[in-house]
């Protein structure tokens, strides 16, 4: 019997989702074979790859004036990725410090350009962001990065600024949460594994004229101007989690598409940071206008508690509430595929632990 995942990554996925692929997994259509073991140049896998590009493509609004890349490596291998192709030790980088993953870009980028940490609010142990309003942009930056979402801190920053410089964010666990302006973005890169599908896919939302200004010196496989002109086939993709990521993208749609799972995810979030808030046993250190809607952190006002409440959530079918080991507590991620009767579950919960311990 399936139980309510509250897992950071890789995470819930949806049951109808599930099913569909469960359904196919032996044979795909009368293909004869998986889908998994079928050739990624083969005339039916092209379909379902430029298939699931256009869906992503529709739910997004992204404009011509930007590709869609489906690649590998996960976001950190887009740490890495980005100074390469657009920084260099001549030309500094802007970096927003406002969680862990932030400060893991700045590490990776700062080996390879010069990095100029503009904001950072890693001095009230991250339990805020830097308003956009704060950022001292550099005059000479190629690029300034930021995350908008930080997974570990459940930190947001909700409204992206409008910049004259190209503006690069790791969306990884609040890409199709809600609709976003994918215009004021040079560059979005993503996991799959919060709110797409299975881990090994990385997409990537990248300007086309940003493109035209990468380091045309590194190997094709670090240029984005390569995997776009093979669509994102340049060497063999992930095939398994471009297809289920393909059946996501068709759920959304029928779903309601982003208008409904913004509604959705705010809905799901307010009411857990209410009963959070009106409780005296559990507290979220983040401030009111950083809260995620996708990661809710929370701590017990006894941490003496906090095994007996892990254990006592696994009896009950919540899974997975166990905050990030580098800053304790719990944590309940509640992506789109995580429907209101699971929140709505864990409160119950929380209710009963709370009058039982409290």
């Amino acid at each position: 019997m399936r139980k309510w995942n509250f897992c950071a990554g890789p995470a819930v996925i949806s049951e109808e989702v599930l099913a569909e692929v469960k359904e196919e997994l032996l044979e795909w259509g009368d293909s004869g074979m998986s889908i998994m073991e079928m050739s990624h140049r083969s005339k039916i896998y092209d379909g379902v790859a430029t298939e699931a590009k256009q869906d992503f493509k529709d739910i997004l609004n992204i404009p011509e004036s930007h590709d869609v890349l489906f690649l590998q490596g996960g976001a950190t291998h887009q740490f890495a990725m980005v100074p390469l192709n657009f920084g260099s030790k001549e030309a500094s980088a802007d970096y927003i410090v406002s969680g862990s993953w932030s400060k893991k870009a700045v590490s990776e980028a700062s080996k390879v350009t010069s990095i100029n940490t503009i904001a950072s609010s890693e001095d009230s142990g991250f339990t805020s962001a830097p308003s956009p309003d704060s950022w001292a942009i550099t005059k000479d930056a190629a690029y300034v990065h930021y995350c908008p979402n930080e997974t570990i801190q459940g930190v947001a920053v909700h409204s992206p600024p409008t910049l004259s410089k190209p503006l690069i964010a790791d969306m990884s666990s609040v890409i199709l949460s809600e609709p976003i302006d994918v215009s004021k973005f040079s560059l979005i890169y993503a996991g799959a594994q919060k709110n797409i599908g299975p881990a090994g896919l990385t997409m990537v939302i990248i300007e086309k004229e940003l493109m035209s200004m990468e380091n045309e010196s590194l190997p094709n496989i670090l240029r984005y101007s390569k995997h776009s002109e093979s669509d994102s086939m340049l060497n063999t993709p992930p095939t398994f989690s471009w297809y289920m990521a393909g059946k996501v993208f068709k759920w959304i749609k029928k779903s309601g598409g982003l208008d409904f799972f913004r509604e959705q995810n705010h809905r799901k979030a307010s009411s857990l940071y209410a009963y959070i808030d009106n409780s005296s046993f559990y507290t979220n250190p983040v401030s009111f206008e950083n809260r995620s809607i996708m990661n809710i952190p929370f701590i017990l006002a006894d941490s003496n508690l906090d095994t007996k409440f892990l254990e006592e959530a696994e009896q009950e079918g919540l899974l997975n509430l166990k905050g990030h080991r580098s800053v304790g507590g719990m944590r309940a991620s509640i992506y789109n595929a995580m429907p209101v009767e699971g929140v709505n579950q864990l409160i119950d919960f929380m209710k009963v632990f709370e009058a039982k311990y409290g």
